[in-house]
């Protein structure tokens, strides 16, 4: 996985999970800090670590 397709899915759990439309800094409280959940905050963690399990998966098949 290049950086930039690291971003991306982060961007996407992020949104997806947390509601930010970006994870630049923006240098604005109120666009750089929000609230979240805790229920969110967990699920946003689950979907990083299962993108890691089926990229790990992923990397073991092709260098098979």
């Amino acid at each position: 996985m290049t950086k930039d397709e690291l971003e991306a899915l982060l961007e996407r759990i992020a949104f997806e999970h947390l509601g930010p439309d970006t994870l630049e800094t923006r240098h604005r409280d109120s666009l750089d800090f929000h609230d979240c959940s805790v229920w969110s905050i967990r699920d946003a963690l689950i979907a990083a670590f299962e993108a890691g399990v089926v990229h790990g998966r992923w990397l073991a098949i092709s260098t098979n």
